[in-house]
């Protein structure tokens, strides 16, 4: 809509009465005065629209609508409240886009308070810092609609369709406290990130279940299926029982590998304080290995020097070998991406930072809406490929040449 010469003059006149920073963006300034008449100008010009005639327009005798006179309303945006008369029809239907019947906040008002919410902030910090620094007065009523419309961009997020395939994904899951029928309870916020084709990360989805299972996993690998994604070439996880049956069983091509680093702590708790550090120091050799076969002839030594001492600490090796030595066959650029679930744990440090503040979730939605938001802050940083993408891409291309193929 462009301004009219009438709303232009009024504007001049306002502007030349103006002798500090309040006459023009304060309660009564110019500023204001403008957003005033230019909204209801495009309410008038929507109104118009609806019915099919202008104002005064012979059109309307006899149409079977006409204009009723007007409905005041307060809208807040970061300019303070400002009174517009919304124009309505004598048969109710006008439902006007620019400000909606429902609407009480306009403009960069509603993200400023998601922002913050985003942040953590409590709804008691946002009501303080929207009334100190816009001068309004928001409910937590108002901030809870206000961030509720979050909901409807994260369940469209969270069907949306997904690549064929993915080159690296990483599985894991991270607790939160929510209130359910009247009790605290944990809930587990499973997390599927992924390297696209593009070697971009990506959060395919967030699922919140009782506690982490593989047989909730399957339902969201199931789910990931359902989306679009046909394969899967390698799924980074943690040591979960039955977890790289449920992978495959959705994806049977999926190669697993474990989490060295989950490996090495589930170790050390055989392992008492005074033999850390040689033991370590002799484990190292075994996860730096340049060949799967020479790493075996390390753990076998490890085995004849500790064994007797610690045979659970070998066994963990030993019983997760198949899963835990697929990235011997890799260069390092490959293997430093794969070796551990550290990508994904970097997402929840960040989620930590930021519900840190929330010790207790009302509900599952309260969380699904905070983690979303986590999201997409994280998100905007995602826009450039990881390290060495090119050379990784390469290495996928060849040994995965059927499969990568499809991308």
């Amino acid at each position: 809509m462009k301004l009219t010469d009438e709303m232009i003059e009024a504007l001049k006149k306002d502007l030349s009465g103006a002798k500090n920073y309040s006459d023009l963006m304060g309660p009564d300034g110019a500023i204001k005065k403008l957003i005033k008449k230019s909204l209801e100008s495009m309410l008038e010009t929507e109104l118009a629209d609806h019915l099919g005639y202008e104002k005064y327009s012979s059109k309307g005798k006899n149409s079977g609508n006409s204009r009723n006179g007007f409905t005041t309303k307060s809208i807040r945006n970061d300019n303070g409240e400002i009174e517009l008369n919304v124009p309505r029809d004598r048969n109710g239907e006008f439902d006007p886009i620019i400000v909606e019947k429902y609407q009480r906040t306009l403009g960069p008002i509603e993200d400023k308070i998601i922002s913050m919410y985003a942040k953590g902030m409590t709804v008691r910090d946002i009501q303080s810092h929207v009334e100190e620094m816009y001068g309004l007065e928001v409910s937590p009523t108002l901030i809870s609609q206000i961030t509720n419309k979050v909901m409807d961009l994260a369940n469209e997020w969270q069907v949306r369709p997904l690549e064929t395939v993915y080159p690296i994904v990483f599985l894991d899951a991270i607790y939160f406290k929510t209130n359910h029928d009247r009790k605290v309870v944990n809930k587990a916020a499973y997390t599927c990130l992924a390297i696209d084709s593009s070697g971009k990360k990506d959060l395919l989805g967030i699922w919140i279940g009782e506690t982490e299972g593989s047989h909730f996993w399957l339902s969201v690998l199931t789910e990931l299926k359902n989306r679009g994604v046909k394969d899967i070439l390698i799924a980074c996880i943690d040591g979960l029982n039955g977890f790289p049956e449920a992978i495959n069983t959705v994806f049977p091509k999926a190669e697993i590998q474990l989490c060295v680093v989950h490996l090495i702590r589930n170790t050390l708790k055989y392992i008492v304080s005074k033999d850390t550090k040689p033991f370590l120091r002799d484990l190292k050799t075994v996860y730096t290995a340049p060949t799967e076969e020479s790493a075996k002839i390390s753990l076998e030594k490890i085995n004849e020097k500790w064994g007797k001492k610690y045979p659970m600490a070998i066994k963990i090796w030993q019983n997760n070998w198949q899963y835990s030595a697929s990235f011997y066959k890799y260069p390092g650029e490959i293997r430093k991406i794969i070796y551990t679930t550290n990508a994904v744990e970097a997402v929840h440090r960040q989620i930590r930072k930021v519900t840190k503040t929330k010790s207790i979730f009302p509900n599952d939605d309260a969380l699904k809406k905070m983690l979303f938001l986590v999201y997409r802050d994280l998100s905007k940083k995602w826009n450039r490929p990881i390290h060495n993408w090119g050379i990784v891409y390469s290495h996928f291309s060849i040994i995965f040449k059927e499969r990568m193929g499809k991308i």
